[in-house]
């Protein structure tokens, strides 16, 4: 007959709340009005000393020096202080990737400024008429070639060919002035003129080089963007309602019970931070895919593609590609009569030709290979150091912003009270929190914001991968590839794990296959059986109570 009576007694004194040495004295609430003041909040109604718990919705229902207001406002502000935490940490992030695409954007613009310079100031002594009847032609190149590199749809091999196009025909009248030239002769003229290469091997050389190193450069510069974007948009999601509750009783229900000196125990503030956190580790994957192809196209930029050769020498190969229409002027326009038939006389006369003989090609350009060199090893120093951003997210949170004890400290606020804390830690994303003990998770209901981002990083990646192998992307608002359209950046379940395209001469990250979202760790979580840890915990507190009261 006394079995019930005694098992109510432990739970009594198991849920009973912690009480100093002075036995019965009620606590003093000092500690918790001067953090409550400062928090901004105003003093009306704040206990000067320990009252019963009862009213109490997340804190521990024990003796307590909080109201219901006073919890209602420490939870809005936990809310807002973790998120204020998530954010400075994304800030952090975005400088970093932020600073890596401008120093390549000022490096790569400088390169094409360089280059445009030396053509606008040697050209005019090298090519009299030849150039300056024609400074439009080469201004629009240059244009043409900014425009691509800002993302806009242009077609780079298309621009390239209209160019040499234009300066061919431009340059034939002028070296032709006697010769009455119409729009159609011109047409002939072009089509007899390619199979004869006016300009040598040049136009192909450069098209080949210059669109693989324009293509990588862009995309590399456009991929910091992205991951700057992405940590952006996703460190502005709210939290639950679940998480705002597990937040508040991590960081300020240890004030109301008195024990503003004790801090959070270290797994506790893991567990409860994964489970807030955990849509934002399901971004692990595709961001190391990320960071991992913007290596290896920064390997190319400054290896195979040579950047610095290609585009800062330009202005060289036109003026090698003018010199050789110079050069065989006689059997080009010999081959285009013959092909096209005998213009007509002009009866404007031939003075306008620029008979000075001018000199072999001198141009020079200076290297900037070492700052490339300098600039590509910073940035993978950056990207490797941000691959595990996502997942390490919640442990750099706790160690630095909560101020969590060390992992062996049992004196640590576990949750209830000053003690060890024994349930395990979770693991990494949405699938894993089906047993967390601190936060409910629905893991069926993935974040949508966080999902459209996780696309926005396949969709980066593939467009790496293109520009890995040479291949030319569109590169539209990336809002618009979420309806898969576009040059098939759109990432099918079948492709997505398809990464960088082998070669044996770069690391590929495509190595690793992407595990499907619907089957990622819920094996492995749910053979954990933690309800079970926490059951024991109770136990524990339950047996030992009645011999050793809390101090």
């Amino acid at each position: 007959m006394r079995v019930f009576p005694w098992g109510f007694w432990l739970l009594c004194v198991a849920s009973a709340p912690a009480r100093g040495d002075s036995g019965s004295k009620a606590r003093s609430c000092a500690e918790v009005r001067q953090l409550y003041g400062a928090k901004g909040f105003s003093l009306s109604g704040v206990p000067q000393a320990e009252i019963s718990g009862e009213h109490l919705r997340i804190c521990p229902q024990g003796y307590t020096c909080c109201t219901s207001e006073m919890e209602e406002n420490f939870a809005n502000k936990s809310r807002s202080e973790f998120e204020a935490m998530m954010k400075e940490a994304g800030r952090s992030v975005q400088a970093t990737l932020t600073a890596q695409h401008r120093s390549f954007d000022t490096y790569f613009q400088d390169l094409l400024n360089k280059s445009e310079k030396a053509l606008y100031d040697a050209f005019p002594s090298m090519f009299g008429e030849l150039y300056t009847q024609n400074m439009k032609v080469f201004k629009d190149l240059y244009s043409e070639l900014r425009r691509y590199y800002r993302s806009s749809n242009i077609n780079l091999e298309e621009a390239l060919n209209e160019f040499w196009t234009r300066l061919l025909e431009r340059l034939f009248k002028l070296m032709n002035p006697q010769y009455h030239i119409t729009d159609e002769y011109l047409d002939c003229m072009v089509k007899h003129a390619e199979q004869h290469k006016p300009f040598g091997e040049v136009p192909r050389d450069l098209k080949v080089k210059a669109t693989r190193a324009f293509i990588a450069a862009r995309s590399y510069a456009q991929g910091f963007l992205v991951g700057s974007d992405v940590v952006k948009k996703v460190s502005q999601v709210s939290l639950s309602h679940e998480c705002t509750r597990a937040i508040m009783k991590l960081m300020y229900c240890p004030h109301c019970r008195g024990m503003s000196s004790v801090r959070p125990c270290n797994n506790y503030c893991l567990n409860v931070v994964k489970g807030c956190l955990a849509n934002q580790a399901d971004l692990n994957t595709e961001w190391k895919y990320l960071m991992d192809s913007l290596m290896v196209v920064a390997d190319r930029i400054d290896g195979p593609y040579n950047v610095d050769a290609v585009i800062g020498t330009i202005h060289m190969r036109i003026a090698e590609a003018i010199s050789n229409l110079q050069e065989n002027k006689d059997s080009i326009t010999a081959k285009v009569f013959q092909g096209c038939g005998n213009p007509k006389i002009s009866t404007k006369g031939s003075s306008t030709e620029d008979k000075k003989r001018r000199g072999k090609v001198t141009l020079e350009a200076k290297s900037s290979a070492q700052a490339l060199e300098m600039l590509v090893l910073d940035a993978k120093g950056n990207l490797t150091a941000l691959k595990t951003y996502w997942i390490t997210l919640p442990s750099s949170l706790c160690s630095k912003k909560v101020m969590a004890s060390s992992a062996s400290d049992d004196k640590c606020w576990n949750g209830m009270t000053k003690g060890s804390y024994l349930p395990e830690v979770m693991g990494d994303g949405l699938a894993n929190q089906i047993n967390n003990p601190e936060v409910e998770v629905d893991i069926t209901k993935p974040d949508m914001t966080i999902r459209q981002q996780i696309m926005q990083l396949k969709i980066m990646t593939n467009r790496l991968g293109n520009a890995n192998i040479g291949n030319d992307v569109d590169f539209q608002d990336t809002s618009d590839d979420m309806s898969g359209s576009g040059s098939g950046d759109s990432c099918p379940d079948d492709v997505c794990g398809k990464r960088l395209s082998k070669s044996p001469s770069t690391r590929q990250p495509e190595t690793h296959a992407i595990p499907k979202q619907s089957g990622h760790g819920i094996n492995g979580a749910s053979s954990r059986s933690l309800p079970s840890a926490s059951l024991l915990f109770l136990l524990s507190v339950a047996v030992i109570a009645p011999q050793h009261l809390w101090r």
